[in-house]
């Protein structure tokens, strides 16, 4: 599933520390709390490093939806191996990066072959579905059936960003509530659906 969320940060997760509070932490100390699974410690390091992040995905991919997604899945990796950080080996900012370029890269290769594909090799329209279509429907069967399993709030803020096309701006508009509460929401939801869907960081 490409994970065109466009999340762009997010503060506040179900318990962990204040936002406030995460404004006086060192990048060492916050990637210490996400480790011990502190949402609102990994929101504070997406805001800190979100924009860098894109900036850098973007000069890779040169295409703003796989650089949202690049960003998405670094620092999902971010959250899934904060306990491996070796402070003395780099800086928490450096290791950030690295993952999301290790992402923007994956993609680039990823593109370069679904590009480079022969047409010869590309299937005919013959009527029946390809072992690539049967695949991709049982993957969106798999999406959905993993959506209806999160929280109400949490599949609500995916569908719309991912469906309807909504930035998180947006969606606190149209559902009238904080941006805060959105970014949270979004974060939460994607944690909560990879975990479903069993994905690998």
């Amino acid at each position: 599933m490409s994970t065109s969320y466009a999340v762009v940060a997010l503060p506040i997760g179900r318990g962990g520390m204040g936002s406030e509070e995460g404004y006086h932490r060192s990048d060492e100390e916050l990637l210490g709390l996400v480790a011990r699974s502190d949402d609102a410690a990994l929101a504070e390091l997406y805001d800190r490093y979100s924009r860098s992040a894109y900036g850098l995905a973007l000069r890779v991919l040169r295409d703003r939806a796989l650089a949202q997604d690049a960003v998405q899945e670094g620092f999902l990796a971010v959250w899934r191996n904060a306990g491996k950080f070796e402070a003395e080996r780099a800086k928490p900012s450096t290791w950030i990066l690295t993952l999301v370029h290790r992402r923007a890269v994956d993609l680039v290769r990823r593109e370069q072959r679904r590009r480079g594909e022969p047409l010869e090799s590309a299937p005919m329209a013959t009527g029946e579905e390809t072992s690539e279509e049967a695949e991709l429907r049982e993957r969106r069967r798999r999406v959905q059936a993993a959506l209806g399993q999160l929280p109400e709030l949490e599949r609500q803020s995916l569908e719309l960003a991912y469906y309807g096309g909504l930035t998180q701006s947006q969606l606190a508009e149209r559902l009238r509530i904080p941006i805060g509460t959105v970014k949270s929401r979004m974060f939460s939801g994607l944690r909560r659906l990879r975990d479903l869907l069993g994905e690998a960081p």
